[in-house]
């Protein structure tokens, strides 16, 4: 937080410098980060010649971050305006027209992360931008770490429909797109409980016998097993999940084959990914945080060059470049 980033600075360094300016400091750095990494400046380094068994793998997400909404700008002006006359003091706002808020609470920021077998090298970036945005950082970023020379190379996601298109269009050059398995699990385990109840013995089998199922034989014969479930299972019992399922499995077969994965010493699971989106967003939703869209974007950006360790090496080139 702010103020206690202001108590610190005072203590450490004997520099009285208020929270309020030490945030738009931070903010402002952010930004000026923001702008060098659309330049494709501060970006990842290493490439895939230095990734141990020149192995990459790709992952991207969507995470949502709390924005300040019209309403409550409204609010917070008019609180403030009333303490100002309390106190009998001016605003040292600019003289200029109010920034404007955002029309949701919640606005969805995504993520391009590129790392190796031991996660000895790493790079995330995040964007306020579309998932069209997302697919050109992830161009740009697979170029810089020169993705196309790596032996293996391949993503590991959630399997939402933008990131698999954007993985499709701009990074063709990867061997596989692997749907994360406990995001599967996941899905199965919401099927197990329309089937047999949440938390019973027969879900809890039931997911483990299809879940060992599609792991050591394949998406393809996990189709077929949950096909002689659809006519035994009345319309009320867990039939519309069941198919939902199959349906979900049936557009990512590709995406499936954990076998072969598996036997290619591949990860099948997104967990350097999500943890990213935690790392990313832990400074953005505090108990009562929100930002207007662009701070957030300069606050990830900082975060994601401390994710990246490269927070010493940027200061240092910043510092020498002074």
């Amino acid at each position: 937080a702010f103020v206690p980033a202001s108590d610190n600075i005072k203590r450490l360094a004997q520099l009285d410098i208020s929270s309020s300016t030490v945030r738009q400091i931070v903010e402002q750095q952010g930004r000026t980060l923001v702008t060098l990494l659309r330049k494709g400046q501060a970006g990842p380094d290493f490439t895939s010649k230095d990734c141990t068994n020149s192995m990459v793998i790709v992952g991207s997400d969507g995470v949502m971050v709390p924005m300040v909404t019209e309403d409550q700008k409204r609010k917070r002006r008019q609180t403030e305006a009333k303490k100002r006359i309390k106190e009998n003091r001016k605003s040292t706002a600019r003289a200029a027209r109010p920034r404007k808020g955002s029309d949701g609470e919640y606005k969805e920021f995504k993520l391009v992360t590129f790392y190796d077998e031991d996660k000895s090298h790493q790079y995330v970036a995040g964007t306020s931008g579309n998932h069209e945005v997302a697919g050109r950082m992830m161009r740009q970023i697979g170029r810089q770490v020169e993705l196309s020379q790596a032996q293996i190379k391949y993503s590991v996601s959630d399997g939402a429909p933008w990131i698999l298109n954007q993985l499709n269009t701009q990074l063709p050059m990867l061997n596989d797109n692997v749907l994360d398995f406990y995001h599967l699990r996941d899905n199965v385990t919401k099927t197990s409980h329309a089937l047999f109840g949440q938390d019973s013995q027969e879900a809890v089998s039931w997911k483990a016998k299809m879940m060992e199922t599609v792991k050591t034989q394949g998406s393809l014969v996990m189709l077929d097993r949950l096909g002689e479930y659809i006519t035994g299972v009345p319309d009320d019992g867990g039939q519309t999940e069941l198919q939902e399922l199959r349906d979900y499995i049936a557009k990512r077969i590709s995406m499936t084959d954990y076998p072969s994965f598996i036997q290619q010493g591949y990860d099948i699971g997104s967990g350097p990914t999500e943890s990213f989106c935690g790392c990313l967003t832990k400074r953005l939703k505090g108990a009562g945080m929100r930002w207007d869209k662009d701070n957030a974007e300069a606050v990830m950006a900082l975060a994601g060059l401390y994710s990246s360790h490269l927070w010493n090496k940027y200061w240092n080139i910043n510092n020498v470049a002074a």
